[in-house]
């Protein structure tokens, strides 16, 4: 039987240990190397050659649906599984356009994970249903990138002046995109825009 090499890419060492452990009790599965952020998973897949990446979506340095765009780019026959706690739809749309093989979240019991990464090394796609079921009612995200950006910036409530020296914009141009962000998520004001693109993994 051949081992299947893993990456593993967490910043919480707790979930990561947990999960190390977990997929080792696998007799073809062995994790090589384990990083705690996403701009240490090409550095570290170059360096140790694992067939199966999994990554979590937010990790420090880079997330993980931009690390899976750089770790196709850099590795191509890594494949990548994001496991995460959120799984929002916008998220699955997000990592399955980067590149990744799949998406699962991180309660799924140890066996189906093990059975998942196997299914991905096999060069299958797989995705938690439920989420894929979410994903397809959510849709696309009808905000524009420049919208996307300025509601982004206004995570930390940031002011409009703030945002327009923070993304080399006029503050009528934020005005207007906040507008209209805070239109298409049918929020009443940006806060709750945020939270709404958020919630639906669109930032």
């Amino acid at each position: 039987m051949s081992t299947i090499r893993l990456l593993l890419a967490d910043d919480q060492a707790l979930v990561r240990g947990a999960l190390s452990a977990l997929l080792s009790l696998e007799p073809d599965l062995e994790v090589v190397v384990e990083v705690g952020a996403g701009d240490e998973v090409v550095p570290a897949a170059l360096e140790h050659h694992p067939d199966v990446a999994l990554l979590d979506v937010e990790m420090p340095g880079m997330d993980g649906i931009a690390a899976t765009a750089a770790l196709r780019a850099a590795a191509p026959d890594t494949r990548v599984l994001i496991v995460t706690t959120f799984g929002r739809p916008g998220y699955l749309r997000r990592a399955l356009q980067a590149g990744a093989s799949g998406f699962v979240v991180k309660d799924t019991p140890a066996a189906q994970l093990a059975d998942a990464v196997r299914r991905v090394h096999a060069g299958l796609r797989v995705v938690d249903p439920a989420l894929a079921t979410d994903s397809l009612v959510a849709g696309e995200s009808p905000l524009t990138a420049r919208e996307t950006d300025v509601l982004r910036a206004a995570r930390d409530g940031s002011s409009v002046a703030t945002i327009a020296a923070r993304l080399f914009l006029s503050e009528g141009t934020v005005r207007n995109h906040l507008s209209s962000a805070i239109g298409k998520t049918g929020a009443t004001n940006r806060a709750e825009a945020v939270i709404a693109a958020d919630g639906n993994g669109w930032l």
